[in-house]
């Protein structure tokens, strides 16, 4: 018989993997951060109007829902690894495939760019999985919290990197608004490269060997496991898949008419920038003391808490004077933060309550759950916009988080506690 593996070992592995994560988190921030900021003003740009502004994004969102499954899939054939530096790399495709349509002024060659540049945030948020595969049951939510800690470094710095990026394409011939899809390109690819050769020993497959050594007469995971559906159907995953999607909805739908509200009112493109940086620092920055949070007060407090912050995001971005930078810039701090309280509450309750050999597709349906509502909170905030203003956007949004804090979430669901089975 083989040597069990020593929690030693497990621990040193995790230090690894959290370390390797912790890079590429910062490189995929970048990427995605210099193009969100600047996705809906480029359609803007390429259509003279307001009304499909908010299709590119939830394109992308689309785009990486869809893709999510599918490099679920492949974790769950061949690791981590592979999964993540495919991701990353379409990421990077799609970066280019966008700046092309920017050469070109296409705003069909930018949605078929965003489709994929979408599958580069999906490889971002699988990663904070791979960061649990061998974390002990009662640090999980620290360990997601962490992967995605990690990507406030980069998510700040590329917002504020946009007048850079632009100087440089206007330099070689290309609209301004190229510059941080080629910027965002750079950074996914460095990502893939950064995950294909340093993500060893692949976390999965070494949770997996752990689990077979520690109980051998296991046997071979149950077919039922290779779905993932009816794993997140019930139960404590179900809750923690519902507060993700709530929170997805809400946070692109203000997100990603933000900049559009700003540039409508007078702000430069360097305001946007740093209030779309605050946005993502909330999302990423306090990770570490919200998986602390999950870990100790439980799963359930964690998500109420961030339903009450989306819900109060919501208002005062619907009530801000749009003049001021300052509150609008709070109004998204407050957004990030109650999506990052849900992100990591509700991921942890899934992995809490999937077995390990069916993580990896309850997972990738999960994330595509999330995605889809992220699309479709990002095109129906561009309708909305156009039909009602940016307060009705706001106010939509805290209508949707208040019903998320409606008898449903009253009652801690069995399981969604402090501690959970590994």
């Amino acid at each position: 018989m083989a040597p069990a593996v020593t929690d030693a070992e497990v621990a040193r592995v995790q230090r690894r993997t959290l370390r390797v994560l912790v890079g590429a988190q910062v490189l995929g921030g970048v990427g995605l951060a210099a193009g969100v900021a600047v996705g809906a003003l480029l359609a803007r740009d390429l259509l003279d109007g307001d009304s499909l502004t908010g299709l590119p994004l939830a394109v992308a969102t689309a785009g990486g829902a869809v893709a999510a499954p599918a490099l679920s899939r492949l974790m769950n054939a061949r690791g981590r690894r592979p999964g993540l530096a495919l991701g990353y790399l379409l990421g990077a495709l799609g970066s280019a495939v966008v700046l092309l349509s920017a050469a070109l002024g296409s705003f069909a060659v930018l949605i078929a760019g965003m489709a994929l540049f979408g599958a580069g945030n999906t490889s971002s948020l699988l990663a904070r999985f791979a960061g649990a595969d061998l974390a002990h049951p009662l640090r999980r939510g620290r360990a997601l919290s962490t992967v995605l800690f990690a990507t406030t470094f980069g998510a700040v710095a590329g917002p504020n990197l946009i007048d850079a990026t632009g100087a440089v394409a206007r330099f070689v011939g290309l609209p301004e608004l190229a510059g941080p899809f080629g910027l965002s390109a750079l950074a996914y690819a460095t990502a893939a490269t950064v995950v294909a050769i340093a993500l060893r020993p692949d976390p999965l497959l070494f949770a997996r060997t752990v689990d077979a050594l520690s109980a051998p007469s296991a046997g071979a995971p149950p077919a039922a496991h290779r779905g993932g559906w009816t794993l997140i159907g019930h139960g404590p995953a179900l809750t923690g898949v519902s507060g993700m999607v709530a929170a997805q909805l809400v946070m692109v739908g203000v997100m990603t008419m933000t900049p559009l509200h700003m540039r409508a009112h007078g702000h430069g493109l360097r305001v946007i920038g740093l209030v779309i940086s605050v946005h993502i620092a909330g999302m990423y920055l306090f990770s570490p003391l919200v998986g602390q949070l999950c870990d100790r007060a439980g799963r359930m407090a964690t998500l109420r808490t961030g339903a009450v912050t989306l819900t109060a995001a919501g208002v005062l971005a619907a009530t801000a004077d749009p003049a001021s930078s300052a509150v609008l810039a709070v109004a998204l701090f407050l957004l990030g933060l109650g999506w990052s309280l849900c992100l990591v509450a509700g991921s942890t309750m899934l992995v809490d309550s999937v077995p390990l050999a069916g993580r990896p597709q309850a997972q990738g349906k999960a994330d595509l759950l999330v995605g889809l509502a992220g699309a479709a909170g990002g095109l129906g905030s561009g309708f909305l916009l156009g039909a009602a203003g940016f307060a009705a956007v706001g106010l939509l949004a805290a209508v949707i988080s208040v019903v998320f804090l409606g008898p449903r979430w009253i009652s801690e669901p069995s399981g969604a506690s402090r501690s959970a089975p590994s």
